[in-house]
Parts: structure tokens; sequence; C-alpha cells
């Protein structure tokens, strides 16, 4: 269909963007275009990857003229103790190239069990940084076969050097690698830049103390008289649905440190944490908590990272879920975002926290007429968790949640804080900067309490695990 030209400028405007584009001199700029857009992306990344080398070889070469003489005497000791100086480790590296990742060979002295437990034995792995095998930032070195480049989501990874630490490795120690670790490659390879490398840096430094998670930790512990689950966030999810596919109406309960203080003070919410079909552990604090007691926690559970693959799980079900709870609008807007990011996942109905305790029989029914099969309550803990044990029969839902204040990052009220603080485990730090007043007593004063009550109880266990001392002298 030929243009229509009713307006004389529309054929003018036509004319000059055909002369634009296939004159002599509009084809000259196009090829100058495609030129330049051929060869200045490509040397920017050879810039890019050239200063991190530079960096690489600077840091390397400086860290090993300031530990020359311990690891030399080391090196002298281990050659007098046995053959081999180094234990060679075949690795893959950049673009999948073999290479042997250095250490210090095992020996079965003191001091090799004391270099091991202050990371010392890696030393070696420096040589490795300065020939440009490694970098000190970058996915994790793994071993041939164990992430083959031919899985879609791994390739990705060989993209770049391996490092000592990284974003998966920040994952694992802030409690919250969800996503598989070929997956959290690939964020950091598609978004890698030198600033983003010494954002890693700055965050290992908090990490480092935190520890690294453990798999093999119990399935349930004790923290200040909480029962709590031990479980992943995939583990978490898989136990609700079981839940959601059962006969008996559940309650589900987060736990983290702010909890455990309202606990303390309260005995009818601690009753309700106890007696709850699922305690999730949320939150750096009960991490660093397990930690202290030597009881390691495996994921943080958290409502508002579980929330998402909830819903996903969800639309794939044929169960429903109704939103009770924060500031008029709040419920909606939430309902708003379900309907956009997961279409699948239905909201059988949703209403505002704000209601009169006449109105509370109102509410009940409209739930369980509603038929939803999952229930989430806002109201801000402990009030949430103990209506919820109140009133779950009357519900008619097959699992009852407290989420605090979910529904206000969801529904865009609050904005949530960004992924690097998160990956620290600094989120507390995000919302008491959001709300001083309101939030400077819960963290800056209940943190502090709540870690104390944390080492009485450590301290009061190892004294009654200790021998009493005798009251006679012989």
């Amino acid at each position: 269909m030929p243009p229509d030209y009713s307006d004389p400028s529309d054929r003018e405007k036509d004319r000059q963007e055909l002369f634009r584009r296939f004159s002599r001199g509009g084809l000259a700029r196009s090829r100058l275009r495609r030129l330049l857009q051929g060869t200045v992306w490509p040397l920017l990344i050879g810039s890019a990857s050239a200063a991190k080398r530079l960096l690489d070889f600077t840091a390397a070469a400086l860290l090993l003229l300031l530990l020359a003489p311990m690891m030399l005497r080391t090196i002298l000791l281990w050659q007098a103790t046995g053959r081999h100086v180094f234990q060679r480790t075949p690795r893959l590296g950049r673009w999948c190239r073999e290479f042997d990742q250095l250490s210090f060979a095992p020996r079965s002295n003191r001091l090799f069990r004391i270099m091991k437990s202050l990371g010392l034995i890696s030393l070696p792995v420096l040589f490795n940084i300065l020939k440009g095998d490694m970098s000190f930032i970058g996915p994790r070195p793994v071993s041939p076969g164990e992430l083959s480049p031919r899985d879609r989501m791994a390739r990705r990874r060989y993209d770049v050097k391996p490092g000592l630490i990284g974003l998966w490795w920040l994952r694992q120690r802030g409690n919250i690698a969800y996503d598989s670790e070929a997956q959290v490659d690939r964020q950091y390879v598609d978004s890698q830049s030198v600033w983003g490398d010494l954002g890693i840096v700055l965050r290992a430094i908090p990490a480092v103390f935190y520890g690294k998670g453990s798999t093999d930790a119990p399935d349930s512990l004790t923290i200040l008289g909480m029962p709590i689950r031990n479980l992943t966030m995939s583990e978490a999810v898989q136990a609700m649905a079981d839940f959601l596919n059962g006969t008996q109406p559940r309650q589900v309960c987060f736990v983290n440190a702010d909890c455990a203080n309202l606990a303390y003070r309260d005995p009818e919410y601690l009753s309700v944490l106890r007696t709850a079909d699922l305690c999730l552990a949320d939150g750096i604090g009960i991490k660093l908590a397990g930690k202290l007691l030597g009881r390691e926690i495996r994921q943080n559970v958290n409502g508002t990272d579980l929330f998402p693959r909830l819903c996903e799980a969800l639309a794939e079900s044929p169960h429903s879920l109704y939103l009770l709870g924060a500031r008029p609008g709040i419920a909606e807007a939430v309902r708003d975002w379900i309907s956009q990011n997961y279409p699948g996942a239905r909201v059988a109905g949703c209403r505002h926290g704000y209601f009169p305790p006449e109105e509370e029989p109102a509410v009940l029914r409209e739930i369980a007429a509603s038929g939803a099969s999952l229930l989430l309550v806002s109201f801000g803990a402990p009030r949430q968790d103990k209506w919820i044990r109140r009133h779950l029969p009357e519900t008619g839902v097959k699992v009852a949640m407290g989420v605090g204040g979910l529904m206000d990052f969801y529904s865009g009220r609050i904005p949530r804080a960004p992924q690097w603080m998160r990956d620290i485990g600094f989120e507390w730090i995000f919302r008491f900067y959001q709300e001083p007043g309101r939030m400077w007593r819960r963290y800056l004063i209940g943190n502090a309490v709540f870690m104390y009550r944390v080492l009485v109880e450590k301290y009061s266990r190892r004294d009654r695990r200790s021998p009493k001392a005798s009251n006679t002298e012989r």
C-alpha cells in the first residue's frame, strides 16, 4: 500500500530521510558507524580486562613480597618434612583451559593444622594469579567435569578467569544463595566491571566473618527457646507445597532477632512459636546466633525472598491465596504485582488490616468464603502470629503465615535494600535508614540485646556441661 502524502510535509520528510541514509555521505557515515561499533566496543572490553589484569598482577606481587619471609620458611620446612612442597589441583580457567591450582601439600603435623585453620595453606595460589591463571575476583575455580561448558547456563562462567572470591562466595556467606551457582556466575559475568569487583572486595570484609552456610547442619535446632526448622529456600517452598496438599490447617512463622526479643518477654508469643507447624530462620542475626551456638543455619529463609518463589509454585497448582493486612490499598497493589509477574497465581481476595474488632467475624467469613488455600497476614509480629493461632480453623485455609512488612515491599510503598546490601546481611541498616524514628530501638538496642542473650545461652550451657568442682578438699 503506497504511503499517504495528503500532507506535503510528510513527502519532504521521507525524501530527506532517504537522502540521509542512501546518499554517498549517508552511506559513508553508516560504514563509519559500523566500523566504530566493531572496534570501539572490543577496545573498551579489552581495556577493562587489561586494567583488571594489571590490578591482579600488582596486588599479587605486593602480597608475595610482603609474605616472602613466611613463604620461604614454610617452603624450607615442607622440603625437610616431605618430598613435595606444593599440591597441584587440576582446575578449569578462562575458555576452559586447564591449569594446576597451587596450595601447600598436606602434612600430618600441628603447623599444617594451624595454617589450614587460618586459610594460609592456599597462599601459593598467589603464583596462579601472578601467572594469569586466576584472578582475585571471579567465579569459583572448578575441577574438570564439575560444571560442564556444554551446560548453557554454566558456559558463561568460562568467559572470565576464576577467582578467590566472587558473587557466589558472597551469597553463600550471606545465606542467600537461593539460585544455582551457574546462575549467579552468569549474573557476575553479565555485569562485570572493575568497580563491581571493587564492590565485591569491600563486601567480602564483613562476609568473611559470617562463615559458609553448612548444608549438612541439623534439620532442627533451638535458639533462645525457639524451635527452628533448618531448611533451605527450596526445601521451605516444598514444605509449603506439602502443607497445601495436606488435610490439616498449618501455621508457618518466620523467626528473626526481633521475634526472639519479643518472645523472650511474651510467653504467649513464645508458646505460639513453639507450637507452630513450621518456624523458619529469618535474617543475619539468627545466622550469627547459630554460628555462636555451634548450630549452623543453612539459609536465610525470609518471607520477602520466599514470596516470589511461592507465587511461582502457586501458578502451577490449583491453590489460591488471600492477602490480609497492611494499610488500605497495599494488599490490592500486591495483588496487581502478582498478576503482572505470576499471572497463573490466583488471588482469591484481599483486605487491609485496619478494621475494627467488631468487623473481625465478617473478615473471617470473607476469607473462608473465598476458598483460598494460603493466607498471608501482615499485622506485624507478634500480633499476626497470635491472630493466626486464634482464628486458623475459622479461616478455612490450609496454610496461614505472618509476613510482616512483605506487602509494603511488593506494593512499592517501601523500597527494598539494594542487592549488594542483602549480600552481606546489611538489609537491616537500610531499613533503619528508611525509618530511623521507628526502627532505632529495634535495631540499635534490640540487636545488641539479642546477641547478649545468645552469649548468655552459649556460656550457661557450657557451664552446665563442665564438671562441678568438689566442695571438699582431700
